[in-house]
């Protein structure tokens, strides 16, 4: 797997696991009621949008540079 190919592995994973983070503070803010959690979460939620956005900007310019199939 090519170095570019790994990259877009690893911000995949990330993403996931920001929103999985993301759920599990909602999840423990429900249960225990702080609101540091709620924090955690939209955290967590706002760096999974910003993720998604460099995952999307970068496979297209991979695309644009022909690297990418």
């Amino acid at each position: 797997m090519s170095l570019k190919g790994f990259h877009i592995v690893f911000i995949t994973c990330s993403t996931l696991l920001a929103f999985g983070v993301g759920a599990w503070c909602l999840w423990v803010n429900l249960v225990v009621g702080a609101p540091v959690y709620l924090a955690g979460a939209i955290g967590s939620f706002l760096a999974a949008l910003g993720l998604i956005v460099y995952g999307v900007w970068f496979y297209r310019k991979m695309k644009r540079l022909r690297i990418i199939i």
